[in-house]
């Protein structure tokens, strides 16, 4: 085989000790996350076609919540918001997460160690990454994309919702009704 740079072929990356802690993390989660997987048949309560999404929302939240895109770390005002209250899904309104249960990870994106209640998300494996498969988190009433969920959380749970914040809107604790 030709290794020289700038040769066709090139050899396949080194397993240096980071990339092998890494891969092994994942093997060993995996059944853990198996678990918490909710199978969905892509049938939400909410249905709208793609032109009343792209009414309701803004070109970022329609990228973000009906394509799966994910914003950029670090870009979300609700990243510094402190106050009480809960954040709601920006496509549907539903109630997500408490501020209770919001964390700082150092990631860039809002994130949770647990939703509001565990019927609020539905989860599923998201295998857009060729050799990572992920855990995918959608709000259970519209079928939006939120973020992904981790399992290098907080106790009590041990778990980090890592939320996109243009899928959500805070809603403070006395504005609610």
């Amino acid at each position: 085989m030709d290794t020289r740079p700038g040769s066709a072929i090139q050899p396949p990356p080194a397993l240096n000790r980071r990339r092998f802690l890494f891969l092994s993390g994942c093997l060993i989660t995996a059944p853990a996350f198996a678990a918490l997987i909710q199978h969905n048949d892509g049938r939400f309560p909410l249905q709208l076609s793609e032109a009343q999404w792209r009414q309701r929302l803004s070109d970022e939240e329609f990228e973000i919540l009906r394509e799966a895109g994910t914003e950029p770390p670090g870009s979300s005002d609700l990243l510094k918001e402190d106050r009480q209250g809960v954040y709601t899904c920006a496509g549907c309104d539903q109630r997500l997460f408490d501020s209770k249960t919001k964390f700082d990870s150092g990631t860039g994106w809002p994130s949770f160690w647990a939703p509001i209640e565990d019927d609020a998300i539905s989860l599923r494996e998201d295998r857009s990454w060729l050799v990572l498969v992920r855990t995918e988190v959608l709000c259970s009433r519209c079928g939006g994309h939120l973020g992904h969920v981790f399992n290098d959380g907080p106790e009590p749970t041990g778990l980090r919702f890592c939320i996109n914040g243009l899928a959500l809107d805070f809603v403070p604790r006395e504005a609610q009704s």
